[in-house]
């Protein structure tokens, strides 16, 4: 008894004891402001994004129900949440290996030989086996699991954000194709009726063949444009179903009465933010986590694994001898197993697991470089289309007055009919484009949400 009990008392001096490096998130570039920044971001509440769904911000009650969706009926995200509950399993399961087993065994045997008497054999049995966490190699376990739990829950965040990112912007390039495909029919019955008017001069020996022939190319080509935008609706449409978890049998996307393009003042903030709110940043670091522990599990392979053991039993020819305290034995035991030669396995492994460490510390610093410049290019884009989007209006309002001038002109006889053609074409296509440009301010409005991480910030619990 005093064996085992300066035993004990020695296991629980050392159980302090850890082979592992102490975890310093690994040092980053951080920027005080971002570049493109500067001059253009407007005044808003820092935390924005914050304040409920993320896509809220454009005031799209479809978008609103749609973006729901994506919680509870995308695959991807449904399988990611899956992966999140595995790996809080994996941390339960290693964080039982601190604490003792207990075995309760029964057992009855009859035995006999030929032509001779039977007896019966009872044995209970009630052991413990503890495996004292010396040298730190099971809480670094603990440690290595929860890092792989919270990156696994960042990445639960990523797949998500990026189910909802894309079901944002396919919806806004429907509404986008809506708009062009309103303004294409209105087109279509101008030409129609310009076709018309065409063929009577032409009747009449006003004007020559070859402009009925024009009018009816510019109206097959105006309508072979509009069948295009139908294949493209009807794609992104798909895409939308499945994203919310629907076949595309069972989706439909009615279009809207009128466009409401809004683009929502979206708070920046500092770079250093990033490092908070980018799920796959945070999923990065985590994984160095989980990397700097595994160097202690294999740290501790140079030392002695350590047991402890008891038991507690007793038997006899009847059931009622088992609970008889004159049958009952115990023990107590103590053991230590140290690798003694195995080729270098040992520092092969601790070698390897470093190596895996200073690749996860790579990673994560490249993660930081990639969202700093991913943030960089949306605001040079957000930028740069709200430039460009009155840039496209007034070509259009001026294109619109230079096709209304030009048809004035043809029907007085000034002008042929090749200017109305080519002034209608550049009318229509600067009214498209338009239309293409305020749709791609919203999706970059998306993007640079997307980029700055939505809604979530590192320690939030997804599920």
């Amino acid at each position: 008894m005093r064996l085992h009990s300066i035993a004990l008392l020695v296991t629980a001096t050392l159980s302090g004891c850890a082979v592992g490096p102490a975890y310093e998130r690994p040092a980053t570039p951080e920027p005080a402001a971002f570049k493109e920044a500067q001059g253009w971001v407007p005044a808003a509440p820092a935390d924005a994004l914050d304040r409920g769904p993320w896509w809220q911000l454009f005031n799209d009650p479809v978008l609103n129900e749609l973006a729901a969706s994506v919680e509870v009926s995308n695959q991807n995200v449904a399988a990611a949440v899956a992966a999140y509950a595995q790996a809080r399993a994996i941390v339960a399961q290693e964080r039982a290996a601190l604490f003792p087993s207990v075995s309760l065994g029964l057992s009855a045997d009859r035995s006999g030989v030929r032509n001779g008497g039977a007896s019966t054999a009872y044995r209970l049995n009630l052991g413990g086996d503890w495996e004292p966490d010396v040298w730190g190699r099971l809480r670094a376990g603990v440690t290595s699991a929860q890092a792989s739990a919270e990156a696994t829950a960042a990445d639960l965040a990523s797949a998500r954000l990026s189910a909802q990112g894309e079901v944002a912007a396919n919806y806004f390039t429907i509404r986008a194709l809506d708009a062009q495909r309103t303004l294409l029919e209105s087109s279509i019955a101008g030409y129609e009726r310009e076709l018309r008017i065409t063929e009577n001069r032409y009747n009449v020996g006003i004007v020559a063949r070859t402009d009925v022939l024009q009018a009816q190319t510019q109206l097959a080509n105006a309508r072979n444009d509009a069948l295009t935008l139908q294949r493209q609706r009807a794609q992104f449409e798909h895409a939308i179903a499945v994203l919310v978890g629907k076949a595309p049998s069972e989706f439909t996307l009615a279009p809207a009465a009128a466009w409401q393009v809004h683009v929502p003042a979206i708070p920046v903030g500092v770079p250093a933010t990033l490092l908070q709110r980018r799920p796959d940043i945070a999923a990065a670091e985590r994984d160095v986590a989980a990397a700097n522990a595994e160097i202690g599990i294999a740290r501790s392979a140079y030392f002695p694994n350590i047991g402890l053991s008891a038991s507690l039993g007793s038997g006899g020819a009847r059931f009622s001898d088992l609970f008889s305290a004159s049958n009952a034995a115990w023990s107590l035991g103590l053991s230590a197993a140290q690798s003694i030669f195995n080729a270098g396995a040992t520092r092969a492994g601790v070698a390897g697991a470093e190596a895996r460490h200073q690749a996860a510390v790579a990673r994560y610093r490249q993660t930081v470089l990639n969202a700093f410049a991913d943030v960089e290019d949306q605001l040079t884009a957000v930028r740069v289309l709200e430039q460009q989007q009155e840039l496209r209006r007034v070509a259009s309002e001026a294109a619109d007055k230079v096709e209304q001038q030009i048809l004035n002109r043809y029907r007085a006889g000034q002008v042929s009919y090749s200017e109305v053609v080519q002034a209608q074409n550049t009318a229509l296509n600067a009214r498209r484009s338009l239309v293409q440009v305020q749709a791609d301010r919203q999706g970059a409005a998306v993007s640079l949400i997307q980029a700055l991480g939505g809604g979530w910030r590192v320690g939030q619990d997804p599920m």
